[in-house]
């Protein structure tokens, strides 16, 4: 993998992201040469955003980061500077379920002119191969578990899971129409360490150290595909180095363009019950729970099917909760400085 991109420009959208700033890092790693495109916008902390650069990423001789919004494609074209890169990793967007039901444009704007904007890019710089993030989120409430990406995604239930589910079908109709290779990356609750503050983890995680009730939606009958982030970076790099092949074969997801989509997930569905259990025995504390009603765009369970994963890009995730979760809480606990 890292002889793959070892002096190869590539382009990351989103690098002060999560899933973006631990990719970079990775990649910077492997000898790739770095161009990321962040806004830094305040749907969480941007001091988060600029410490997962300050401490993930820079200073690296290999990196240039540019403040700007992806959806714009001059702010694209001025970041570039004139380079066409080799791959596109496309990770920024407006993310989470329930804000999309508070700002619906701004949803529009990054996650559909977005999209827009980096395969009108693609089209033109002819990469090796764009992968853009997409979600688990698509599957809706009706898909059969587990979640199968050659399974019709067509009943989403919030916002946020419909401009994902769009991005991949304008995904499609750019595959189809330029052949450009393109690969959709459908994460599955991805946490750890540097993880964003709006994930039932972090929250979790804030209030148990505040001894704060817990707010427990639906009983606490919901099951998810809980990720860790190194699985998830291992399977974003592994799906960047295999574009698929303009064949006319059946791909992942089910298009015969040179477009695959594949579930990351870590095939182990947990109780959310379980996850406090294990986020409060790392703590150390017992937990108050507060019981509410199930919230509007949420979904009771997802379950990654990750057979093709496994088998085209070799995905192998091994990270249970009782090893990612006590991980995420000693950094959380170095970055607010608590003992």
């Amino acid at each position: 993998m890292k002889v793959m991109f070892k002096d190869r420009l590539i382009l990351v959208t989103g690098a002060a992201g999560f899933i973006g700033a631990h990719c970079t890092k990775a990649l910077l790693a492997g000898g790739a040469h770095i161009i990321g495109i962040d806004n830094l916008n305040p749907y969480y902390d941007p001091a988060l955003k600029q410490a997962r650069l300050d401490h993930l990423i820079t200073p690296h001789k290999n990196f240039r980061f540019q403040k700007a919004d992806f959806a714009d494609p001059e702010a694209l074209n001025t970041a570039l500077a004139g380079q066409s890169p080799d791959y596109i990793l496309h990770l920024g967007a407006q993310a989470g379920v329930r804000h999309s039901l508070e700002a619906p444009f701004t949803y529009a704007h990054s996650n559909l002119i977005g999209q827009l904007a980096l395969l009108e890019l693609a089209r033109h710089t002819k990469p090796k191969h764009m992968v853009y993030a997409s979600s688990s989120s698509v599957y809706g409430n009706t898909s059969p578990l587990p979640f199968n990406a050659d399974h019709p995604a067509d009943t989403p239930v919030s916002l946020y899971a419909a401009t994902k589910r769009a991005a991949e079908l304008m995904a499609e109709s750019y595959a189809h129409l330029y052949r450009t290779p393109l690969t959709a990356l459908r994460f599955f609750t991805v946490y750890g360490p540097w993880g964003r503050p709006d994930m039932a983890l972090w929250r979790f995680t804030e209030r148990l150290l505040a001894g704060q009730p817990l707010p427990v939606y639906n009983q606490g009958n919901m099951r998810r595909d809980f990720t860790y982030i190194t699985d998830i970076v291992a399977g974003t790099l592994a799906a960047l180095a295999a574009p698929p092949a303009d064949d006319q074969t059946k791909k992942p997801g089910g298009y015969q363009s040179p477009h695959a989509l594949y579930n990351l997930g870590n095939d182990t569905p947990e109780q959310l019950t379980t996850l406090i259990e294990t986020l409060a025995e790392a703590c150390n504390i017992t937990p108050i729970l507060n019981h509410l009603p199930m919230q509007p765009g949420d979904v009771e369970a997802t379950w990654a099917n990750i057979t093709p994963a496994r088998q085209n890009l070799a995905y192998t995730p091994n990270t249970s909760l009782e090893t990612g979760i006590p991980e995420f809480v000693n950094w959380y606990r170095n970055y607010h400085g608590l003992s």
